[in-house]
Protein backbone atom coordinates (compact mmCIF):
# COMPACT_ATOMS: atom_id res chain seq x y z
CA UNK A 1 0.00 0.00 0.00
CA UNK A 2 1.34 3.39 -1.45
CA UNK A 3 1.61 6.50 1.21
CA UNK A 4 -0.60 7.71 -0.99
CA UNK A 5 -3.33 5.09 -0.71
CA UNK A 6 -3.29 5.75 2.60
CA UNK A 7 -4.41 9.47 2.43
CA UNK A 8 -7.91 10.30 3.37
CA UNK A 9 -9.69 11.01 -0.38
CA UNK A 10 -9.76 15.24 0.20
CA UNK A 11 -5.90 14.78 0.96
CA UNK A 12 -4.92 12.76 -2.27
CA UNK A 13 -7.30 14.89 -4.31
CA UNK A 14 -5.03 18.22 -3.23
CA UNK A 15 -2.02 16.35 -3.30
CA UNK A 16 -2.88 14.98 -7.45
CA UNK A 17 -3.72 18.56 -8.23
CA UNK A 18 -0.86 19.93 -6.74
CA UNK A 19 1.57 17.20 -8.93
CA UNK A 20 -0.90 18.03 -11.78
CA UNK A 21 -0.38 21.81 -11.31
CA UNK A 22 3.66 21.36 -11.16
CA UNK A 23 3.98 19.59 -14.30
CA UNK A 24 1.81 21.79 -15.97
CA UNK A 25 3.94 24.85 -14.95
CA UNK A 26 7.31 22.46 -15.56
CA UNK A 27 6.41 22.21 -18.85
CA UNK A 28 5.25 26.02 -19.59
CA UNK A 29 8.36 26.91 -17.97
CA UNK A 30 10.73 24.57 -20.19
CA UNK A 31 8.30 25.48 -23.32
CA UNK A 32 8.66 29.30 -22.50
CA UNK A 33 12.81 28.94 -22.07
CA UNK A 34 13.11 26.81 -25.12
CA UNK A 35 11.45 29.53 -27.06
CA UNK A 36 13.23 31.92 -25.73
CA UNK A 37 16.49 30.55 -25.95
CA UNK A 38 15.30 30.14 -29.72
CA UNK A 39 14.77 33.70 -29.95
CA UNK A 40 17.75 34.52 -28.22
CA UNK A 41 20.84 36.75 -30.40
CA UNK A 42 24.49 37.22 -29.87
CA UNK A 43 25.12 40.69 -27.85
CA UNK A 44 26.50 42.23 -30.91
CA UNK A 45 22.93 41.92 -32.41
CA UNK A 46 20.84 43.65 -30.09
CA UNK A 47 19.50 47.09 -30.21
CA UNK A 48 18.18 49.12 -27.26
CA UNK A 49 15.89 52.18 -27.65
CA UNK A 50 17.73 55.66 -27.55
CA UNK A 51 18.90 57.23 -24.31
CA UNK A 52 15.87 59.13 -22.52
CA UNK A 53 16.68 63.38 -22.31
CA UNK A 54 17.79 64.77 -19.67
CA UNK A 55 14.58 66.93 -18.90
CA UNK A 56 15.38 69.73 -15.11
CA UNK A 57 11.70 68.74 -13.46
CA UNK A 58 10.10 71.99 -12.17
CA UNK A 59 11.35 73.51 -9.17
CA UNK A 60 11.80 76.61 -7.60
CA UNK A 61 15.24 78.46 -6.83
CA UNK A 62 14.77 81.93 -4.37
CA UNK A 63 17.47 83.61 -1.97
CA UNK A 64 16.15 84.64 1.57
CA UNK A 65 17.38 87.79 2.87
CA UNK A 66 20.07 86.55 5.25
CA UNK A 67 21.86 84.75 1.58
CA UNK A 68 20.58 81.00 2.04
CA UNK A 69 19.95 79.51 -1.16
CA UNK A 70 16.33 77.62 -1.29
CA UNK A 71 15.49 75.02 -4.03
CA UNK A 72 12.15 73.58 -4.00
CA UNK A 73 11.04 70.86 -5.80
CA UNK A 74 7.77 69.29 -5.14
CA UNK A 75 6.32 65.17 -5.70
CA UNK A 76 3.31 64.13 -4.19
CA UNK A 77 3.88 60.41 -5.25
CA UNK A 78 4.82 58.93 -1.82
CA UNK A 79 3.76 61.18 1.55
CA UNK A 80 7.95 62.16 2.16
CA UNK A 81 9.91 64.32 2.07
CA UNK A 82 13.74 65.23 2.12
CA UNK A 83 15.93 67.82 2.42
CA UNK A 84 19.49 68.20 1.78
CA UNK A 85 21.95 71.04 2.93
CA UNK A 86 25.08 72.34 1.50
CA UNK A 87 27.50 73.83 3.43
CA UNK A 88 30.58 76.07 2.30
CA UNK A 89 33.15 74.36 4.69
CA UNK A 90 35.42 71.81 4.55
CA UNK A 91 38.35 70.01 6.07
CA UNK A 92 40.78 72.06 3.39
CA UNK A 93 40.25 74.98 5.82
CA UNK A 94 41.11 73.37 9.37
CA UNK A 95 44.47 73.55 10.43
CA UNK A 96 47.56 71.14 9.47
CA UNK A 97 47.80 70.32 12.94
CA UNK A 98 44.33 69.83 13.63
CA UNK A 99 44.15 67.25 11.07
CA UNK A 100 40.30 65.57 12.23
CA UNK A 101 38.71 68.58 13.55
CA UNK A 102 36.07 69.48 10.79
CA UNK A 103 35.08 66.03 10.20
CA UNK A 104 34.55 65.33 14.22
CA UNK A 105 32.81 69.07 13.74
CA UNK A 106 30.42 67.35 11.07
CA UNK A 107 29.60 64.26 13.55
CA UNK A 108 28.96 65.68 16.89
CA UNK A 109 27.06 68.94 14.80
CA UNK A 110 24.11 65.57 15.08
CA UNK A 111 25.21 63.46 17.78
CA UNK A 112 25.81 66.21 20.35
CA UNK A 113 22.21 67.06 20.22
CA UNK A 114 21.06 70.89 20.39
CA UNK A 115 20.27 73.53 22.89
CA UNK A 116 16.66 72.11 23.13
CA UNK A 117 17.03 68.53 22.50
CA UNK A 118 19.75 66.42 24.06
CA UNK A 119 21.27 63.89 22.15
CA UNK A 120 19.12 61.38 23.82
CA UNK A 121 15.87 63.16 23.72
CA UNK A 122 16.81 64.06 19.85
CA UNK A 123 17.21 60.32 18.78
CA UNK A 124 13.83 59.60 20.37
CA UNK A 125 12.20 62.10 18.54
CA UNK A 126 13.33 61.23 15.25
CA UNK A 127 12.62 57.36 15.81
CA UNK A 128 9.18 57.75 17.35
CA UNK A 129 8.71 59.43 14.05
CA UNK A 130 10.80 57.48 11.58
CA UNK A 131 12.68 60.21 10.34
CA UNK A 132 16.16 61.32 10.12
CA UNK A 133 18.47 64.15 10.48
CA UNK A 134 22.60 63.18 9.22
CA UNK A 135 25.50 66.01 9.26
CA UNK A 136 29.12 65.46 8.14
CA UNK A 137 31.67 67.65 6.72
CA UNK A 138 34.25 66.18 3.91
CA UNK A 139 37.22 67.28 2.47
CA UNK A 140 35.97 70.74 0.16
CA UNK A 141 32.58 70.63 1.91
CA UNK A 142 29.77 69.95 4.24
CA UNK A 143 26.20 68.55 4.22
CA UNK A 144 23.15 68.22 6.87
CA UNK A 145 20.37 66.27 5.73
CA UNK A 146 17.01 65.29 6.89
CA UNK A 147 13.91 62.89 5.80
CA UNK A 148 10.32 62.34 7.02
CA UNK A 149 6.83 61.81 6.73
CA UNK A 150 5.02 64.77 4.95
CA UNK A 151 2.41 65.00 8.49
CA UNK A 152 5.55 65.17 10.25
CA UNK A 153 7.95 67.75 7.85
CA UNK A 154 7.30 70.85 10.61
CA UNK A 155 8.16 69.30 13.52
CA UNK A 156 11.33 67.33 11.98
CA UNK A 157 12.33 70.86 10.26
CA UNK A 158 12.26 72.51 13.61
CA UNK A 159 14.68 70.07 14.85
CA UNK A 160 16.88 70.03 11.90
CA UNK A 161 17.09 74.07 12.22
CA UNK A 162 18.18 73.06 15.78
CA UNK A 163 20.84 71.06 14.93
CA UNK A 164 22.12 73.45 12.61
CA UNK A 165 21.82 76.72 14.37
CA UNK A 166 22.15 75.52 18.31
CA UNK A 167 24.27 72.35 18.35
CA UNK A 168 25.18 71.71 21.81
CA UNK A 169 28.36 69.74 21.07
CA UNK A 170 27.99 67.29 24.22
CA UNK A 171 30.65 66.69 26.54
CA UNK A 172 30.18 62.83 26.80
CA UNK A 173 28.94 62.23 22.94
CA UNK A 174 32.39 64.48 22.07
CA UNK A 175 34.09 61.73 24.69
CA UNK A 176 32.62 58.91 22.77
CA UNK A 177 33.40 60.44 19.34
CA UNK A 178 37.25 60.34 20.49
CA UNK A 179 37.06 56.72 21.33
CA UNK A 180 35.44 55.93 17.96
CA UNK A 181 38.05 57.54 15.82
CA UNK A 182 41.08 56.07 17.69
CA UNK A 183 39.49 52.49 17.43
CA UNK A 184 39.43 53.91 13.71
CA UNK A 185 43.18 54.89 13.95
CA UNK A 186 44.53 51.25 15.76
CA UNK A 187 42.60 49.26 12.57
CA UNK A 188 43.05 51.45 9.60
CA UNK A 189 45.75 49.47 8.44
CA UNK A 190 44.22 46.07 8.25
CA UNK A 191 42.95 46.66 4.48
CA UNK A 192 45.17 47.17 1.93
CA UNK A 193 42.79 48.64 -0.37
CA UNK A 194 42.58 51.55 2.29
CA UNK A 195 46.56 51.42 2.75
CA UNK A 196 46.85 51.87 -1.13
CA UNK A 197 44.30 54.72 -1.54
CA UNK A 198 45.90 56.92 1.69
CA UNK A 199 49.40 56.93 0.54
CA UNK A 200 48.75 57.37 -2.95
CA UNK A 201 47.31 60.54 -2.33
CA UNK A 202 49.62 61.24 -0.08
CA UNK A 203 52.28 60.68 -2.78
CA UNK A 204 50.22 62.96 -5.51
CA UNK A 205 48.83 65.76 -3.14
CA UNK A 206 51.89 66.03 -0.02
CA UNK A 207 51.37 64.97 3.16
CA UNK A 208 50.91 68.31 4.21
CA UNK A 209 48.25 69.53 1.74
CA UNK A 210 44.63 69.21 3.06
CA UNK A 211 44.23 66.77 -0.13
CA UNK A 212 46.72 64.66 0.98
CA UNK A 213 46.66 64.48 4.56
CA UNK A 214 45.48 62.14 6.89
CA UNK A 215 44.12 62.35 10.60
CA UNK A 216 47.04 60.75 12.95
CA UNK A 217 46.65 60.19 16.43
CA UNK A 218 48.84 63.23 17.29
CA UNK A 219 46.37 65.79 15.70
CA UNK A 220 43.31 64.24 17.01
CA UNK A 221 45.32 65.01 20.65
CA UNK A 222 45.22 68.37 19.41
CA UNK A 223 41.41 68.72 19.23
CA UNK A 224 39.16 70.29 21.91
CA UNK A 225 35.55 70.49 22.19
CA UNK A 226 36.17 74.11 22.21
CA UNK A 227 37.91 73.44 19.24
CA UNK A 228 35.24 72.23 17.38
CA UNK A 229 32.92 74.89 18.75
CA UNK A 230 35.37 77.61 17.53
CA UNK A 231 35.52 76.00 13.98
CA UNK A 232 30.96 75.76 14.11
CA UNK A 233 30.95 79.69 14.62
CA UNK A 234 33.72 80.06 12.15
CA UNK A 235 32.29 78.39 9.27
CA UNK A 236 28.44 77.99 9.51
CA UNK A 237 26.36 81.08 8.27
CA UNK A 238 23.27 80.94 6.50
CA UNK A 239 24.88 83.23 3.24
CA UNK A 240 27.79 79.86 2.92
CA UNK A 241 24.15 77.28 2.75
CA UNK A 242 22.27 75.93 0.09
CA UNK A 243 19.38 74.12 0.78
CA UNK A 244 17.04 71.71 -1.25
CA UNK A 245 13.60 70.03 -0.45
CA UNK A 246 12.27 67.52 -2.17
CA UNK A 247 8.99 65.66 -1.95
CA UNK A 248 5.07 65.79 -1.07
CA UNK A 249 5.31 69.32 0.24
CA UNK A 250 3.53 72.75 -0.29
CA UNK A 251 6.12 75.26 -1.35
CA UNK A 252 4.23 78.28 0.11
CA UNK A 253 4.02 76.58 3.64
CA UNK A 254 7.47 75.36 3.06
CA UNK A 255 8.91 78.71 2.40
CA UNK A 256 6.88 80.53 5.40
CA UNK A 257 8.13 77.45 7.78
CA UNK A 258 11.61 78.21 6.41
CA UNK A 259 11.68 81.71 6.67
CA UNK A 260 10.35 81.44 10.09
CA UNK A 261 13.25 78.93 11.29
CA UNK A 262 16.10 80.51 9.39
CA UNK A 263 15.56 84.32 8.45
CA UNK A 264 16.48 85.93 11.51
CA UNK A 265 19.80 84.06 11.01
CA UNK A 266 22.96 86.69 10.77
CA UNK A 267 24.98 86.37 7.79
CA UNK A 268 28.58 86.83 7.69
CA UNK A 269 30.60 89.81 5.81
CA UNK A 270 33.91 87.18 5.71
CA UNK A 271 34.73 86.34 2.16
CA UNK A 272 35.64 82.06 2.35
CA UNK A 273 39.50 81.49 2.49
CA UNK A 274 41.35 81.02 -0.65
CA UNK A 275 41.79 77.38 -1.75
CA UNK A 276 44.91 75.82 -1.08
CA UNK A 277 47.46 75.97 -3.66
CA UNK A 278 48.07 71.84 -5.52
CA UNK A 279 50.65 70.75 -7.01
CA UNK A 280 52.58 67.09 -7.22
CA UNK A 281 54.55 66.15 -4.44
CA UNK A 282 55.96 62.82 -6.14
CA UNK A 283 56.64 62.36 -9.71
CA UNK A 284 59.01 59.59 -11.68
CA UNK A 285 58.80 57.27 -9.03
CA UNK A 286 58.39 53.98 -7.47
CA UNK A 287 57.46 53.33 -3.31
CA UNK A 288 56.00 50.41 -1.67
CA UNK A 289 54.24 49.91 1.46
CA UNK A 290 55.42 46.40 2.82
CA UNK A 291 52.92 43.70 3.79
CA UNK A 292 55.17 40.46 3.98
CA UNK A 293 51.76 38.52 5.03
CA UNK A 294 50.18 39.34 1.82
CA UNK A 295 49.57 37.01 -1.09
CA UNK A 296 48.57 39.72 -3.56
CA UNK A 297 49.79 42.99 -4.32
CA UNK A 298 47.69 46.37 -4.33
CA UNK A 299 48.96 48.37 -7.43
CA UNK A 300 48.25 52.13 -8.15
CA UNK A 301 49.37 54.20 -10.90
CA UNK A 302 48.85 57.80 -11.58
CA UNK A 303 49.53 61.98 -11.52
CA UNK A 304 46.91 64.59 -10.67
CA UNK A 305 44.25 65.06 -12.64
CA UNK A 306 42.15 68.44 -13.73
CA UNK A 307 38.81 69.72 -13.39
CA UNK A 308 35.46 68.79 -14.30
CA UNK A 309 34.66 71.85 -16.19
CA UNK A 310 37.61 71.37 -18.51
CA UNK A 311 36.12 71.88 -22.28
CA UNK A 312 38.03 68.42 -22.57
CA UNK A 313 36.62 66.60 -20.25
CA UNK A 314 33.81 65.04 -22.50
CA UNK A 315 37.00 63.80 -23.99
CA UNK A 316 38.42 62.68 -21.14
CA UNK A 317 35.21 61.04 -20.55
CA UNK A 318 35.14 58.57 -23.56
CA UNK A 319 38.83 57.89 -23.12
CA UNK A 320 38.03 56.66 -19.64
CA UNK A 321 35.23 54.35 -21.52
CA UNK A 322 37.99 53.06 -23.92
CA UNK A 323 39.79 51.94 -20.78
CA UNK A 324 37.60 50.87 -18.33
CA UNK A 325 34.55 48.22 -18.16
CA UNK A 326 33.91 44.83 -19.37
CA UNK A 327 34.43 45.89 -23.21
CA UNK A 328 37.50 48.04 -22.10
CA UNK A 329 41.07 47.96 -23.17
CA UNK A 330 42.52 46.93 -19.59
CA UNK A 331 39.89 44.28 -18.66
CA UNK A 332 39.93 43.01 -21.67
CA UNK A 333 43.60 43.19 -22.62
CA UNK A 334 45.43 43.01 -18.61
CA UNK A 335 43.04 40.56 -16.88
CA UNK A 336 41.60 38.44 -19.75
CA UNK A 337 44.16 37.95 -22.28
CA UNK A 338 47.03 38.06 -20.10
CA UNK A 339 45.38 37.67 -16.76
CA UNK A 340 47.43 39.48 -14.78
CA UNK A 341 44.66 40.50 -12.60
CA UNK A 342 41.52 40.33 -10.13
CA UNK A 343 40.49 43.68 -11.10
CA UNK A 344 41.64 46.41 -13.04
CA UNK A 345 40.56 50.19 -13.60
CA UNK A 346 42.20 53.80 -14.82
CA UNK A 347 39.85 56.82 -14.86
CA UNK A 348 40.52 60.55 -15.29
CA UNK A 349 38.97 61.62 -12.22
CA UNK A 350 38.76 65.01 -11.75
CA UNK A 351 37.57 67.10 -8.96
CA UNK A 352 35.24 70.76 -8.99
CA UNK A 353 37.21 73.24 -7.89
CA UNK A 354 40.84 71.42 -7.63
CA UNK A 355 42.62 69.01 -9.27
CA UNK A 356 41.73 65.48 -9.11
CA UNK A 357 43.51 62.37 -10.41
CA UNK A 358 44.00 60.12 -13.05
CA UNK A 359 45.09 56.62 -12.12
CA UNK A 360 45.03 53.54 -12.58
CA UNK A 361 45.41 50.04 -10.94
CA UNK A 362 45.07 46.66 -10.21
CA UNK A 363 45.27 43.71 -7.38
CA UNK A 364 46.93 40.70 -8.52
CA UNK A 365 48.92 38.22 -6.86
CA UNK A 366 52.30 38.69 -5.77
CA UNK A 367 54.29 37.45 -8.46
CA UNK A 368 52.74 38.91 -11.28
CA UNK A 369 53.19 42.29 -9.38
CA UNK A 370 56.10 43.59 -11.97
CA UNK A 371 54.52 41.96 -14.95
CA UNK A 372 51.16 44.02 -14.33
CA UNK A 373 53.07 47.11 -13.90
CA UNK A 374 54.61 46.62 -17.17
CA UNK A 375 51.22 45.80 -18.56
CA UNK A 376 49.87 48.85 -17.26
CA UNK A 377 52.14 51.10 -18.57
CA UNK A 378 51.90 50.00 -21.94
CA UNK A 379 48.73 50.53 -21.61
CA UNK A 380 48.89 53.96 -21.02
CA UNK A 381 51.51 54.47 -23.16
CA UNK A 382 49.22 53.00 -26.07
CA UNK A 383 46.05 55.33 -25.73
CA UNK A 384 48.42 57.72 -26.15
CA UNK A 385 50.41 56.87 -28.93
CA UNK A 386 48.04 55.02 -31.50
CA UNK A 387 44.10 55.68 -32.59
CA UNK A 388 41.18 53.93 -30.80
CA UNK A 389 38.93 52.01 -33.29
CA UNK A 390 35.41 52.97 -34.15
CA UNK A 391 34.14 50.04 -32.28
CA UNK A 392 35.82 50.79 -29.17
CA UNK A 393 34.61 54.80 -29.62
CA UNK A 394 30.97 53.78 -30.10
CA UNK A 395 31.15 51.66 -26.91
CA UNK A 396 32.93 54.56 -24.94
CA UNK A 397 30.47 57.05 -25.82
CA UNK A 398 27.74 54.76 -25.47
CA UNK A 399 29.44 54.01 -21.84
CA UNK A 400 30.01 57.97 -20.83
CA UNK A 401 26.60 58.83 -21.90
CA UNK A 402 24.60 55.80 -20.22
CA UNK A 403 26.54 55.94 -16.84
CA UNK A 404 25.81 60.16 -16.99
CA UNK A 405 21.87 59.82 -17.16
CA UNK A 406 21.85 57.57 -14.76
CA UNK A 407 23.02 60.05 -12.44
CA UNK A 408 18.97 61.62 -13.14
CA UNK A 409 16.71 58.54 -12.84
CA UNK A 410 14.89 60.94 -10.47
CA UNK A 411 13.81 64.16 -9.81
CA UNK A 412 16.00 64.37 -6.23
CA UNK A 413 18.91 63.14 -8.35
CA UNK A 414 18.30 66.09 -10.70
CA UNK A 415 17.89 68.31 -7.96
CA UNK A 416 21.12 67.59 -6.03
CA UNK A 417 23.44 67.93 -9.17
CA UNK A 418 21.69 71.21 -9.51
CA UNK A 419 22.28 72.03 -5.92
CA UNK A 420 26.28 70.84 -6.59
CA UNK A 421 26.63 72.73 -9.87
CA UNK A 422 26.01 76.31 -7.73
CA UNK A 423 27.72 75.47 -5.19
CA UNK A 424 30.55 74.85 -7.34
CA UNK A 425 29.90 78.03 -9.28
CA UNK A 426 28.90 75.80 -12.60
CA UNK A 427 26.27 76.78 -14.95
CA UNK A 428 23.21 75.01 -14.78
CA UNK A 429 23.52 73.81 -18.32
CA UNK A 430 26.58 72.52 -17.83
CA UNK A 431 24.61 69.28 -17.85
CA UNK A 432 23.98 69.44 -21.38
CA UNK A 433 27.04 71.05 -22.63
CA UNK A 434 28.52 68.20 -21.08
CA UNK A 435 26.20 65.67 -22.99
CA UNK A 436 26.71 67.26 -26.13
CA UNK A 437 30.31 67.31 -25.50
CA UNK A 438 30.62 63.27 -25.35
CA UNK A 439 28.39 62.86 -28.65
CA UNK A 440 30.76 65.13 -30.49
CA UNK A 441 34.32 63.43 -29.75
CA UNK A 442 35.91 62.08 -32.53
CA UNK A 443 38.88 59.44 -32.54
CA UNK A 444 41.35 62.08 -33.06
CA UNK A 445 39.64 63.92 -29.96
CA UNK A 446 40.59 60.78 -27.59
CA UNK A 447 44.05 60.39 -28.80
CA UNK A 448 44.72 64.30 -28.66
CA UNK A 449 43.66 64.58 -25.00
CA UNK A 450 45.54 61.59 -24.53
CA UNK A 451 48.55 62.94 -25.76
CA UNK A 452 47.82 66.37 -23.95
CA UNK A 453 46.53 65.24 -20.28
CA UNK A 454 48.46 61.52 -19.74
CA UNK A 455 51.78 62.10 -18.58
CA UNK A 456 54.55 59.29 -18.28
CA UNK A 457 57.18 61.39 -16.68
CA UNK A 458 55.05 62.33 -13.95
CA UNK A 459 53.72 59.10 -13.24
CA UNK A 460 53.82 57.88 -9.69
CA UNK A 461 54.10 53.96 -8.55
CA UNK A 462 53.00 52.69 -5.48
CA UNK A 463 52.59 49.19 -4.62
CA UNK A 464 51.21 47.58 -1.46
CA UNK A 465 52.66 43.71 -0.93
CA UNK A 466 54.92 41.69 0.18
CA UNK A 467 57.97 42.98 -1.48
CA UNK A 468 60.57 40.62 -0.93
CA UNK A 469 59.00 38.57 -3.50
CA UNK A 470 59.48 41.54 -6.09
CA UNK A 471 61.55 44.44 -5.44
CA UNK A 472 64.68 43.44 -7.20
CA UNK A 473 62.91 42.61 -10.16
CA UNK A 474 60.68 46.03 -9.81
CA UNK A 475 63.80 48.11 -9.49
CA UNK A 476 64.82 46.32 -12.53
CA UNK A 477 61.26 47.27 -14.70
CA UNK A 478 60.81 50.69 -13.38
CA UNK A 479 64.41 51.51 -13.83
CA UNK A 480 63.74 53.72 -10.70
CA UNK A 481 64.94 53.88 -6.87
CA UNK A 482 62.35 51.89 -4.94
CA UNK A 483 61.17 53.90 -1.88
CA UNK A 484 59.72 52.32 1.32
CA UNK A 485 56.85 53.77 2.56
CA UNK A 486 56.31 53.64 6.67
CA UNK A 487 52.76 53.39 8.42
Amino acid sequence: MTFLSRCPRRLRRFITGLVMATVFLTLQFSLSAASSMAAAKPYQELSYPPLPEIELPDYQRLTLDNGMVLYLMENHELPLVSGQMSIRTGSRFEPGDQVGLAELTGSLLRSGGTEIQPPAELNQFLEDRAASIETRIGTSSGSASFSSLSEDLEPVLNSFAQVLRQPAFDESQFAFLQAQVEGGLARRNDDPDNIASREFDKLLYGETSPYGRTLEPETLANISRQDIIDFYQENFFPNRMILGIYGDFDSNETIDLIQDLFSDWQPTDQPLPALPAVAQAQANSTFFVDQPQLNQSNVQLGHLGGLADDPNYPALSVMNGVMNGFGGRLMNEVRSRRGLAYSVYGYWSPSYDYPGTFFTGAQTRTEATVPLIKALREEFEKIRTSNISEAELRYAKESALNSFVFNFQTPRQTLSRLMRYEYVGYPADFIFDYQKGVEATTIEDVRRVAQEYLRPDDLVTLVVGNVEAFEQALKSETGQKVQRIEL
